[in-house]
């Protein structure tokens, strides 16, 4: 057991309320958060804390969405943190669980999702590696009918964020985490990979667009220089607020200029997926 005493600062409940409504996030809406605990200071409850103050600054006409997504779903021929011994993999493809969106846990999105998708009534989407939860009245129709080949595209609960007019939260996290800029990849000219995941039917295939998220980072810094995206802070996470709309519509012209079609072909594998030749 660690003795290091804990960093703070102390963050509280109300102070997290405080902070967002300050930061301009408002009653009523919509909002898509992409989050770090680690970075919010001490918070006197963890993660069940922070959602609370997400709906508390939310209000009962607010609906909150976080990405659940579940990249353990994928071939183990992939993986690579860490990676399986090759005579492993079929046996892997051939037990591996099927997507459960009431069982299945969240990976590699941060702890605060896992208690979002377990909240009493959140709801989540059926996409079997890229689900988003939401809590609130508008969780159902955001999260419907999310097509098992699509995603992150026009069939996916970003698409309807956008048309919602929700807007994204940083929460001490990194626009290499903003997975509103991945709508785009869908609107320019991209590659298609094929997908191997467990269906309910046993091991699948499907064909996608290839998604990657390894220049967001770099994009975002120019979409926030551009737009003006004002820095705030919550405990001591920096965060930014902004549109899903308007970084969409940033990275569709951002993308063919500093991402050309080799690199995407040629770049590292995401959520199980393999280029097609």
């Amino acid at each position: 057991m660690s003795t290091t005493p804990p960093t703070g600062p102390l963050v509280t409940r109300a102070d997290l309320v405080a902070d967002l409504r300050a930061t301009g996030v408002e009653p009523g809406e919509t909002l898509l958060v992409h989050s770090s605990l680690s970075a919010l200071g001490w918070v006197c409850g963890g993660t069940v804390t922070v959602v609370q103050a997400l709906l508390d600054a939310l209000g009962p006409d607010g609906t909150l969405v976080v990405p659940s997504q579940t990249g353990q779903l994928s071939d183990p021929a992939l993986w690579a943190y860490p990676p399986v011994p090759e005579e492993w993999w079929e046996l892997i493809r051939a037990t591996m669980p099927a997507y459960d969106p009431d069982t299945t846990p969240t990976r590699g999105v941060g702890v605060i999702p896992e208690t979002v998708r377990t909240w009493p009534g959140a709801l989540r989407s059926a996409h079997p590696q890229t689900s988003f939860a939401a809590i609130g009245p508008g969780a159902a129709a955001i999260l419907a009918d999310h097509a098992r080949d699509c995603r992150l595209g026009e069939r996916s609960p970003l698409a309807r964020l956008e048309k919602a007019g929700a807007r994204v939260l940083l929460l001490g996290a990194g626009y290499d985490s903003c997975t509103s800029f991945h709508l785009a990849e869908y609107r320019i000219p991209a590659p298609l990979v094929e997908v191997g995941r467990p269906g309910p039917d046993g091991w699948e295939v499907v064909t996608e667009v290839w998604i990657d998220s390894d220049r967001f980072d770099e994009l975002g810094y120019d979409f926030e220089r551009d737009h003006g995206i004002r820095r705030a802070g919550v405990g001591a996470a920096d965060v930014r607020l902004f549109p899903v709309a308007d970084a969409v519509a940033y990275a569709e012209r951002w993308l063919p200029l500093h991402r050309p079609r080799e690199e995407e072909i040629s770049g590292p594998a995401r959520l199980g997926t393999r280029p097609r030749t």
